[in-house]
């Protein structure tokens, strides 16, 4: 590749250190793509012929073909996929072959690579999580109704239901979507015809090249175009935050499958059993899920990293932008596959689930509004239905069956009415709040979406 500036060949161990093509040989449909983009501009420049043109573009999809099946043999003296590529291209059509290179360098030509890449990842990402958001909206129109706890500070809150619960999953997903195709903006932008740093003297048609390739627009600055990877940074950002989600499900599902919750119940499908202990069932996939999201956080911190403190443009340290990168799109999308499906399968112990919510405490902000509604400063309702649940608390008796007019005056017959939990979720109907009515809604609110 420089035999022409130096006499002495790359030392197996240097070769070994700096290869990279047992990663990125993943990116050889993008590259192909963009290598016959790229030869139909050389065409119109007058660098090819049609018949070289023809006999480029058949050698490529030939060689696209062989990698496809596994009969391509990879070079690990070639570096990477771009050269095995050429080379391999030479090697089947001659001459034509060595002309492929005319104004482009691997460092425009890795960059359209991987954005391609990180175009097609998105792409299926975002058909991922609209799968895993309909798991959740399945689960939650089963379940619209049925009632549970909410908590804060894993204690015992207000009264939700698991539809209402698992929507908030919904909108945590939309908005991970909706950061996907904001960053697909920036990353469908083509630096093809970049070259090293600074263009080429042979101005080839980069737009037509880049309509070709599906961009929407190309890089005005080549030096900025070789030496950008924010896009992977911010991919590799919403792919962590994605993971968080995730991870927070995760651990709402192994609380709920506990004996000490008993809410839902996983398919053996989707969980394992134990070496030693035989009445084990454990939830590995949620416990996996929150273990791996550590590792989408390590590979956010590796490309940070690698590229803080780089001068413009190129610098071999950006050749470890593409393993993080691989490694978060295969553990997210594996992630997203196998969580719709234990989604899917997951089953809600509803008695349980009524049992724990029919803690009649879970009403002691709803007795709070009554007070409120009777005339009594909010903090002072608040004052005096603390003194109720200290007065039951202290005397062993449920707060639904305590005396409250012994507590207080202002406490009539009638705040005994508070303690009904079909009138109370019936009663938070403002929007986002989880009456069965505003769940059902946005249950149909988001199926139609």
């Amino acid at each position: 590749m420089w035999k022409g500036r130096f006499s002495k060949a790359t030392a197996d161990l240097v070769q070994q250190y700096g290869e990279s093509i047992s990663y990125d040989w993943r990116l050889y449909p993008h590259d192909i793509a963009g290598s016959i983009a790229h030869a139909r501009a050389q065409v119109k420049a007058r660098i090819l012929t049609e018949d070289e043109f023809f006999r480029i573009e058949a050698g490529l999809r030939e060689i696209e073909k062989e990698i496809a099946t596994g009969d391509f043999e990879f070079s690990i003296e070639r570096e990477d996929i771009h050269m095995n590529i050429e080379a391999a291209l030479t090697e089947k059509i001659g001459a034509a072959g060595a002309k492929l290179h005319t104004a482009r360098s691997r460092n425009d030509q890795v960059a359209t690579d991987t954005r391609l890449y990180c175009r097609s990842a998105i792409d299926d990402l975002l058909d991922l999580l609209s799968g895993l958001q309909g798991a959740l909206l399945n689960r939650a129109e089963r379940y619209a109704g049925t009632v549970l706890p909410g908590y804060t500070h894993l204690q015992r809150g207000q009264p939700v239901t698991v539809g209402h619960h698992l929507l908030a999953y919904v909108e945590m997903m939309a908005r991970d979507k909706d950061r996907l195709v904001d960053a697909r903006k920036r990353v469908n932008i083509s630096p093809l015809g970049s070259g090293a740093l600074a263009g080429s003297t042979i101005n080839l048609d980069r737009e037509a090249i880049a309509r070709e390739l599906g961009f929407d627009s190309v890089t005005t600055n080549s030096m900025d175009a070789i030496s950008d990877r924010d896009y992977i940074a911010e991919l590799l950002f919403d792919f962590a935050l994605i993971g968080a989600h995730l991870s927070r499900l995760s651990e709402d599902l192994i609380l709920w499958c506990s004996s000490e919750f008993g809410f839902a119940t996983l398919s053996d499908a989707h969980t394992t059993g134990s070496s030693l202990m035989p009445q084990k069932k454990n939830p590995d996939v949620c416990e996996l899920t929150r273990g791996k999201t550590g590792r989408l956080y390590g590979n956010l911190t590796a490309i940070l990293t690698a590229i803080k403190g780089l001068p413009l443009t190129y610098n071999r340290d950006l050749q470890e932008d593409k393993e993080p990168l691989f490694d978060s799109i295969d553990t997210l999308t594996l992630a997203l596959k196998v969580n719709s499906e234990m989604i899917s399968d997951m089953k809600i112990n509803e008695d349980t689930c009524q049992a724990a919510a029919s803690d009649p405490l879970l009403l002691a902000t709803d007795l709070a509004d009554w007070l409120v509604k009777q005339g009594v400063p909010f903090r002072s309702a608040h004052e005096l239905v603390g003194k109720a649940v200290a007065a039951a608390v202290t005397s062993g008796t449920p707060l639904d069956q305590l005396d409250l007019t012994l507590v207080d005056p202002a406490f009539t017959a009638e705040a005994s009415a508070v303690f009904d939990l079909k009138t109370a979720l019936a009663a938070r109907t403002n929007p986002g709040a989880p009456s069965v009515e505003n769940v059902k809604a946005q249950i149909k609110r988001w199926q139609k979406s």
